[in-house]
């Protein structure tokens, strides 16, 4: 498996980013979702991997620097028959030691409170993320979840 910075211009990224983005507005109300979609992730302050099983597209996941310090990780997703295959774990493990090589000193995460998200709830929690209130800019929602972690 290959891990790429990816400029967002192929059709198979643009396919996999839509199916995304209909997967969270089916589990999450329109004023809680907080999905990018293709033209959200083409800002300079967002870097963005895609992950490849030779040549399928099998994951994503960004990074988007809120400040000198400090990032968001944006837009994890295992393409559906990959999943529970430790694909996220190592993307994640990518996008933690990217933020180090950064200097950033945390990374925080907006993901959902209902149980379709549970599974990256619990990842993010194996990798240290901790529950924390609303980052910039966010507000208090009870369908999201808000979680840090300290590099």
């Amino acid at each position: 498996m290959d891990i790429k910075v990816d400029d967002l211009s192929s059709a198979e990224i643009a396919n996999f980013l839509e199916e995304h983005i209909r997967d969270m507005k089916a589990v999450s109300p329109p004023e809680s979702n907080h999905a990018l979609d293709l033209d959200g992730l083409k800002k300079s302050e967002i870097t963005f991997w895609t992950v490849w099983d030779d040549s399928i597209l099998i994951g994503c996941g960004a990074i988007k620097e809120l400040s000198a310090n400090h990032a968001e990780i944006k837009s994890m997703r295992t393409g559906v028959s990959h999943r529970g295959k430790g694909i996220a774990s190592m993307l994640l493990q990518h996008i933690l030691n990217e933020a180090k090589l950064r200097s950033y000193r945390r990374v925080s995460l907006e993901t959902g409170s209902m149980p379709f998200f549970e599974p990256a709830r619990n990842l993010y929690t194996k990798y240290g993320f901790k529950n924390c209130a609303p980052f910039d800019p966010y507000k208090e929602d009870p369908n999201s979840v808000f979680m840090t972690k300290e590099l």
